[in-house]
């Protein structure tokens, strides 16, 4: 549980109201302020006062005391809440500390992120001392309580015990169960996720579906047992019937599924003019395609797509504040709201120039402070390099494949079976859209091997630590540079690298737990395109293949994944083959 249980102690609530008495001055007055009022759905215009992270007064009035205090006219600027990402994953190569910094410059000030990482990766201790330590940053960082691994787990049960999913639903940052990625379960008989629903509930917290594809019956289903919310409509008519059965829906704009211009086109024709039930997310997009905003990109793409501004804002902040029961701190301008505010010079520019997020300037004029997400002592909670200490053997059956039984790429995360027809006895694989494929625990306990279809159509050698549960993939065509790109992994502690003809070729250092890097998402963006590009040359013709690689063992996607118990069918709920010991 978090050290302090409520957000100002009654010490601090005193000295917020001697501002208001006169008896001490604001930290920050903003001055002829023409900001968004949610309550009155128009621009208003109001001085602003603030003190420390915290709004204490909206209103015609000035304080009395002005001593110390940083007096900013906003004659010049329109103001509105700091924008909200409901629905976050923020281990995807970069990490919760980078993508809060650098969404911070867009204005996205409040985060709401899956834990699922943390989950797995860290003990219970560990984990809770890095959500007190995200506390100590601008950004405010919430949290979801996942109630299953998105993958076919080794002893999942131990993991995902009730003792475990309970401590998370009852810390006080998080604000709901899910996503419910593991919901057939629950309509099977699953019981214990039941219950784990019915305590979010009892809790007063929210629970997340993920429901792509359901049926209107299904979701009435899922309604019943306790969802709340979806955000995996890739239509107007699926975002109708969520809404139809009382879903909050989010909207979606990633790089896997860039829906939201089609969606609010789609929603247009069918009539949807109010917008108090949606919000929007980005969905765990990778690096660089984050390079054009964030939630303010959102916010544009909706305004220029008919939404009324006033509407637009409203996804982003109120709507997410209301829906999670944090409206008395976030989502608007308001007196006793914590003091995120973006400051803009056109309403149908979202793009902020200044951002105060907990009262602190994180961007000022275009500008950001440098130093305000810092870098964390990792080691302290278990977020370093991984040690592998044992050896991957060439000459044993390490690198053998005899399965009879492959996986076809289909696009970016979605995959098929299909029979191998090739001989695939030989050191090198000469088929063009062939590859040979190894998942390894990363302890070095089981290995599975099979042929991977579609990835690519050149590559030699590539190892990869970055997987749903930080096992080990190995892909190409040639068993040495494998090889060579594995031992390459192990120096580094975790990452993805390429050998070709002998040499390292690619390599991209994961230092936290092989999952995530420790530079900023800027550096990531270039990182990203250059990996991206190096592998259109080698044949790889999706859209991510980050998102390929972390895809390849999650079991919430169609149609057969490789995973720590075996080659599995996710339609028929079944190991076709299992692991093997090493």
């Amino acid at each position: 549980m978090l050290e302090q249980r409520y957000r100002w102690k009654n010490k601090q609530l005193r000295e917020h109201v001697d501002v208001i008495e006169g008896k001490k001055s604001p930290s920050i007055l903003l001055r002829n302020a023409r900001y968004l009022n949610q309550t009155f759905r128009k621009w208003m215009t109001a001085n602003i006062w603030i003190y420390d992270d915290r709004i204490v007064y909206v209103g015609e009035k000035l304080p009395q005391r002005l001593d110390g205090c940083e007096i900013v006219d906003c004659t010049n600027y329109l103001l509105v809440p700091g924008y909200i990402e409901p629905h976050a994953h923020p281990f995807r190569l970069y990490n919760p500390l980078t993508l809060a910094a650098y969404a911070s410059q867009f204005g996205t000030t409040t985060m709401i992120n899956d834990n699922l990482q943390l989950f797995l990766q860290i003990e219970k201790k560990k984990a809770f001392s890095f959500l007190r330590e995200m506390r100590h940053i601008p950004t405010t960082m919430y949290w979801w309580a996942r109630f299953d691994a998105e993958t076919e787990m080794k002893d999942e049960e131990v993991t995902f015990s009730h003792s475990n999913v309970k401590s998370w639903l009852e810390h006080d940052a998080v604000l709901q169960g899910g996503e419910l990625t593991g919901w057939p379960r629950m309509l099977d008989g699953d019981d214990m996720m039941l219950h784990w629903v019915q305590e979010a509930k009892r809790m007063r917290k929210k629970i997340e579906g993920h429901f792509p594809g359901a049926s209107e019956r299904t979701l009435a289903k899922m309604t019943l047992f306790g969802a709340d919310s979806d955000h995996e409509a890739i239509s107007g008519k699926e975002v109708y019937d969520r809404l139809m059965q009382g879903y909050m829906v989010s909207l979606r704009y990633s790089g896997i599924r860039p829906d939201l211009p089609r969606l609010l086109d789609e929603i247009h024709e069918l009539g949807i003019d109010t917008y108090d039930r949606f919000m929007f997310t980005t969905d765990g997009s990778s690096a660089d395609f984050y390079e054009n905003g964030f939630i303010d990109n959102m916010i544009k793409i909706a305004i220029d797509k008919g939404v009324p501004v006033i509407d637009a804002y409203n996804m982003a902040t109120i709507n997410v504040a209301r829906y999670y029961n944090i409206e008395y701190l976030h989502g608007n301008i308001a007196t006793g709201r914590v003091a995120n505010i973006n400051f803009l010079q056109d309403e149908r520019n979202p793009t902020p120039v200044s951002v105060l997020a907990k009262g602190i300037w994180v961007k000022r004029n275009g500008k950001k402070d440098v130093d305000l997400y810092d870098t964390l002592p990792w080691n302290e909670f278990d977020l370093e390099p991984v040690s592998m200490d044992w050896e991957l053997e060439f000459s044993m059956e390490d690198l053998q494949f005899s399965m009879p039984f492959g996986i076809e790429i289909e696009n970016t995360v979605i995959t098929k079976p299909y029979s191998i027809s090739i001989d695939a006895s030989f050191d090198e694989l000469k088929s063009r859209d062939e590859s040979f494929f190894v998942f390894i625990d990363r302890y070095g306990k089981w290995r599975i091997n099979t042929i991977l279809k579609g990835f690519a159509e050149r590559l030699s050698g590539l190892a990869s630590t970055l997987s749903r549960t930080g096992d080990i993939i190995l892909i190409g065509k040639n068993k040495h540079d494998m090889l060579l790109a594995f031992n390459r992994v192990k120096e580094l502690g975790g990452g993805i690298v390429i050998a070709e003809s002998g040499e390292i070729v690619k390599e991209l250092p994961l230092p936290l737990k092989g999952l995530m890097s420790d530079k900023p998402i800027e550096e990531l963006i270039a990182v990203h395109k250059g990996f991206r590009a190096y592998m259109k040359e080698k044949g790889y013709h999706f859209n991510d293949p980050f998102q390929t690689l972390l895809f390849l063992s999650t079991t919430h996607l169609p149609y057969i994944r490789i995973t720590q118990r075996g080659l599995y069918d996710v339609k028929k709920k079944i190991v076709l083959f299992p692991t093997i010991m090493r």
